[in-house]
């Protein structure tokens, strides 16, 4: 088993991953002032939480978008497991072929979730990942990553909306009975659900325009499976553990 961390803005996803099958996930919140020590504690509590024998995990791999916690969490991983784990980025080995201006911009996230989509799915594929931003990628009908768009996500929307208003209150981010509200909740459910999910059918009818053939639709990451359900495009696929999955893609290509 090897210990695989993706660490986002809002929350750390960790999990266990036994040749590519995920085997347990939890989920932290992301805290920038956790020392490793602190960040090994919570590790090692989810291993004896789930079960699992620390001495059975034979490596760790990390991606992580906020650079000041990559080297607590790869002291903690090591800490707990008494293996050094990788960490994507530079000099790591993903056998994607990134065609951007500056592939160098590319957040790691989404190089994993490029990696995971393109070994499981048809190509071409258009992946969505809903984290603290929502963000499309696209692979084209040989593999590369092609680029995408980057959008705010709900609850980032949400938090903007009543910030920046004084009469208007947070809300569940769940779907209203119907899309005209009759409350100010519901208009404020409606337009961050039923908009949200206009707002990724337009942009995949135009990526798909663009593309010039009908991608797989791929949904991971937080409110996948409810904006699967709110689109209107058919076929689309959820995919909790996409990225968890590129990791270990990306383990086993460099551990070799």
């Amino acid at each position: 088993m090897i210990f695989a961390i993706d660490a986002g803005n809002t929350y750390i996803v960790a999990g266990g991953l036994t040749e590519g099958a995920v085997s347990f996930v939890s989920t932290l919140s992301t805290d920038k002032n956790k020392t490793a020590d602190e960040y090994a504690i919570l590790l090692r509590n989810l291993l004896i939480l789930h079960e699992i024998d620390r001495k059975g995990i034979q490596g760790g791999i990390i991606s992580c978008v906020v650079p000041s916690l990559t080297t607590a969490l790869r002291d903690a991983v090591e800490q707990v497991t008494g293996q050094r784990a990788l960490v994507v980025g530079p000099g790591i080995k993903t056998g994607l072929n990134i065609l951007l201006d500056n592939p160098g911009q590319m957040g790691s996230d989404l190089v994993c979730v490029a990696v995971g989509a393109r070994e499981q799915y048809p190509l071409p594929v258009i992946t969505v990942d809903m984290g603290t931003a929502t963000i499309l990628g696209v692979l084209d009908a040989v593999g590369n990553y092609i680029g995408g768009a980057i959008c705010p996500s709900m609850p980032l929307s949400l938090a903007a909306l009543t910030s920046g208003t004084s009469q208007l209150p947070n809300i569940e981010l769940t779907p209203p009975d119907r899309v005209i509200g009759r409350s100010t909740v519901e208009g404020m459910q409606s337009g961050h659900l039923y908009g949200f999910a206009s707002m990724l059918d337009g942009m995949l009818d135009r990526f798909e325009a663009e593309l010039g053939s009908t991608p797989t639709v791929v949904f991971t990451g937080e409110h996948a499976a409810c904006m699967a359900q709110l689109c209107k495009r058919d076929g689309i696929i959820t995919d909790p553990h996409l990225i968890l999955r590129g990791l270990w893609l990306i383990y086993a290509r460099n551990s070799k």
